[in-house]
């Protein structure tokens, strides 16, 4: 037995089994959100490190899309690591701010588009859940593969809608998880989804009312009329 081999091994948590790196990569998730939602640079190593034990959770399960998205985490992590300790240094804090409505297009067409092409290389490759698996279940693995690196890189930009792509990850993140055997996962997920409405309406009151990303100019004040 090797020095890690106990992460593939399970044990009972409220009934359920559970996979030791299920756990542990999970509850650094949940702390990646409560520092995220507190806008700390320390959301980023955190999440990396989670990332790491949620990728040998997935290969234990064989969730290859799964497991493909701990590494791009890893890799967008370390990109938005480097985003906010720049503003932070810059500004004093991590300030955020809302997408404008052409990026948020570009958010939902990028989601719909990557979904549809990851699902036709997973399913072609047989490297999601087992070969022959159904093209919808192939779909919900892509879905949370493209969504979680498209959240990741609008929390990168310090986008409030970023939150709202995890709502769209978490609706199908559950169901899947729990069918899949990481039951952890599928309550941590539930989780997840009531820290991200908190997280929608602080990061919404830090960010002022909804306005474009693009920057604003003061306007001169100009002497009254005579």
């Amino acid at each position: 037995m090797t020095a890690f081999a106990w992460l593939n091994t399970q044990f009972s948590l409220f009934g359920l089994p559970v996979y030791w790196s299920d756990f542990i990569g999970n509850i650094l998730a949940l702390a990646t959100v409560v520092l995220a939602l507190k806008r700390l640079v320390w959301a980023w190593p955190v999440q990396i490190l989670g990332s790491v034990f949620l990728l040998i959770a997935s290969l234990n399960v064989h969730l290859l899309g799964n497991a493909g998205r701990q590494i791009i985490i890893i890799v967008v992590a370390s990109w938005g690591w480097a985003m906010w300790g720049r503003n932070k240094q810059q500004q004093g804090e991590v300030h955020v701010r809302w997408a404008s409505w052409r990026m948020r297009m570009v958010l939902i067409a990028s989601m719909l588009v990557g979904t549809a092409l990851v699902t036709l290389l997973l399913k072609s490759m047989n490297l999601s859940f087992y070969p022959g698996a159904p093209w919808w279940l192939v779909a919900c693995d892509a879905w949370i593969f493209v969504g979680t690196v498209i959240a990741m890189v609008a929390q990168g930009r310090r986008w409030v809608e970023f939150w709202f792509v995890w709502i769209a990850v978490d609706v199908v993140g559950v169901p899947l998880a729990v069918s899949s055997g990481l039951y952890f996962s599928g309550i941590v997920y539930g989780i997840f989804f009531v820290l991200v409405l908190i997280g929608i309406r602080d990061w919404v009151k830090q960010s002022g009312p909804a306005r474009s990303v693009k920057a604003t100019t003061t306007p001169i004040d100009l002497p009254p009329a005579a």
